[in-house]
């Protein structure tokens, strides 16, 4: 264990033998750190958070401060990252509430770049990319291999589905289904499927056309979406990723991101 003589660990503290703490970095009493990940200076790591093996925090990273909530009175709330996560400068992660569940949690292998902010509740998979400044409110899922872009901002309790990409400078306030893209700064609107992103991770073209189909009957059939998926259901339940997609949009609460065809259909 390297930990440099003006950084500030808590005697309670659990790091593994081969981490590293850099200069003017300080880790709390109930903080767990595993092998391989380096702090590498002017970190703040407190609360019970817990990071997973061979991450890299950047200068002024504050990972497991206090919810920024007006609720919050001190409960041990957690973070629980997992392995192999960058974290650049000025990224914020905040613990959970206990109305929420208790745990903010991300994933392994994501690249979080700086001043991203990450509020209480969020659940982020695994293999993600946050850009400089994005900023995700309260209770936000967030699915595998998405990409969310720079200075973009999330409503709390949205979801953005696995493989889907969120253009820079937007603001997303409804779910964006696994697959596609947003995009359009004030109210981004859904722009069809992420197919570069998707061709990027291996999807074949029949995979792609197959949900190229499915997209076109939920939002350009110009059937209402309940009516949309029941026939969507119908044509490809034999097909994994459709059926994944059903099963996001009928887990919805708060509804989803607007196709752009549908908000040209009602300016004509």
């Amino acid at each position: 264990m390297q930990i440099h003589p003006q950084a500030i660990v808590h005697p309670k503290a659990k790091l593994a033998d081969d981490v590293v703490v850099g200069p003017f970095c300080t880790v709390g009493e109930h903080v767990t750190i595993d092998a391989g990940s380096r702090l590498i200076s002017h970190v703040t790591v407190d609360g019970w958070t817990q990071i997973g093996k061979r991450c890299e925090l950047h200068p002024f990273v504050s990972i497991g401060g206090p919810p920024q909530h007006l609720q919050y009175k001190g409960d041990p709330t957690t973070v629980v990252i997992g392995d192999d996560n960058i974290f650049r400068e000025y990224v914020t992660v905040n613990r959970a509430t206990v109305e929420g569940g208790g745990v903010t949690s991300i994933g392994s292998r994501n690249f979080l770049m700086a001043y991203v902010h990450v509020a209480h509740d969020c659940h982020l998979g695994s293999h993600l990319i946050l850009a400089n400044a994005a900023s995700l409110a309260g209770h936000i899922t967030i699915g595998d291999h998405a990409i969310i872009g720079g200075l973009s901002g999330i409503h709390q309790y949205v979801r953005i589905g696995a493989y889907s990409m969120v253009g820079g400078c937007c603001a997303i306030g409804q779910d964006l289904p696994p697959f596609m893209r947003a995009a359009g700064g004030y109210r981004a609107r859904m722009y069809g499927l992420n197919t570069v992103g998707l061709r990027r991770h291996g999807f074949t073209a029949d995979r792609i056309a197959v949900l190229k189909k499915a997209y076109d009957v939920l939002f350009r059939s110009g059937h209402k979406l309940a009516e949309a998926a029941k026939l969507v259901k119908a044509e490809f339940s034999d097909q994994p990723d459709v059926m994944t997609m059903l099963a996001f949009l009928e887990g919805t609460k708060r509804g989803v991101c607007r196709s752009v065809e549908v908000d040209q259909e009602h300016e004509e």
